[in-house]
């Protein structure tokens, strides 16, 4: 979890479109969104997240071969500590753990 989320930044996720979309709801929690294609725009309070994404080429170790997904992050009208409380939440629910 990070301490700062600027107003746009992108990430490199590990997972398939499926699975993102999945976990996107319990992501977001109560706060209203409508998906349009790759993306979605979420409310919250007076300003606006967007999200979109793209699947990216696998990375492939040895012989395993990991799915990537490019997911860039857009928010709108929401203060740093607006943006760090959605964000604190959103991360953790997709926080994966291994072990």
């Amino acid at each position: 979890m990070q301490s700062y989320y600027p107003e746009t930044f992108e990430r490199d996720m590990g997972c398939t479109v499926q699975e993102w979309l999945g976990w996107l709801p319990a992501a977001i929690g109560d706060h209203p969104w409508s998906r349009t294609g790759d993306g979605v725009q979420v409310r919250i309070g007076t300003g606006t997240l967007v999200l979109t994404w793209r699947p990216l080429p696998f990375r492939t170790i040895a012989l395993i071969r990991l799915p990537r997904l490019w997911v860039g992050f857009r928010f709108e009208g929401l203060t740093p500590d607006e943006r760090h409380r959605f964000m604190r939440r959103f991360d953790l629910y997709l926080q994966r753990g291994g072990g």
